[in-house]
């Protein structure tokens, strides 16, 4: 579903992203660990279509994104750090605007049944979305994708800023979302939300994939030793 072959990318003469091959298959999770700097937001964005590679593809669903940026956008959703919706708006509109975009209209029952599922809670759908904490404004995201019928997510440090509560949370949402066969890819620095929740865990430094593993493979004192070993060459 997600796939890059050879990818690169160079900012200033800088390699950010070097010779990467990655793919993320329909139901896994693949957690990309590294550093800041390490390429991993610009991977993300490169599916996303807002950098163009200099040399390599990416591909969605098999179509490269340069190529068929439109279709392939169809088959993803996003959510960033800073999840970014309306903040004037309710959840339930920011649901219904953005499902609108995507040419799908809901009725409002629809959009609340969406929302709860993604583990809003239904009093909730009717504030204003400027009131809501990260958690619940990523919960809006997971609904967004589902609604869209997205088949790919791609997030970017999703649990930063979360309470070990609302952590433990999210994991669960995206687990449900692999379980319906959605491909996940997603930058973290969280090397212990890695190891629970993602079925792989690759470790990226300059630009390079250095190593890729099955969670199955490792525990939580494994996956961080391997981590440390890998930045201190």
């Amino acid at each position: 579903m997600l796939e890059t072959i050879e990818l690169t990318k160079r900012f200033n003469g800088n390699i950010a992203v070097n010779q990467l091959n990655l793919k993320v298959a329909p139901g896994e999770i693949f957690a990309l660990l590294g550093p800041n700097g390490a390429g991993k937001t610009t991977t993300i964005n490169m599916f996303l279509n807002f950098l163009m590679p200099d040399s390599g593809v990416v591909k969605i669903n098999g179509l490269d994104v340069t190529r068929h940026p439109l279709e392939t956008k169809k088959c993803i959703a996003y959510i960033p750090e800073q999840v970014m919706l309306y903040k004037n708006l309710t959840g339930l509109e920011n649901l219904e605007y953005f499902t609108e975009l995507a040419g799908l209209k809901y009725s409002r029952d629809e959009l609340i049944c969406f929302l709860v599922q993604a583990g809003l809670q239904r009093d909730a759908a009717d504030r204003r979305v400027g009131t809501y904490s990260k958690g619940m404004r990523q919960k809006v995201g997971i609904a967004i994708a589902v609604a869209k019928k997205a088949k790919a997510l791609l997030l970017d440090e999703p649990t930063s800023g979360l309470d070990p509560s609302a952590s433990f949370e999210f994991s669960e949402l995206l687990r449900t979302l692999a379980a319906q066969r959605m491909a996940i890819l997603m930058a973290t620095h969280d090397l212990f939300r890695a190891r629970e929740v993602a079925t792989q865990v690759g470790i990226m430094k300059q630009g390079k994939l250095v190593v890729t593993l099955s969670t199955e493979q490792l525990s939580h004192t494994d996956l961080e030793k391997l981590y440390l070993e890998h930045m201190r060459q």
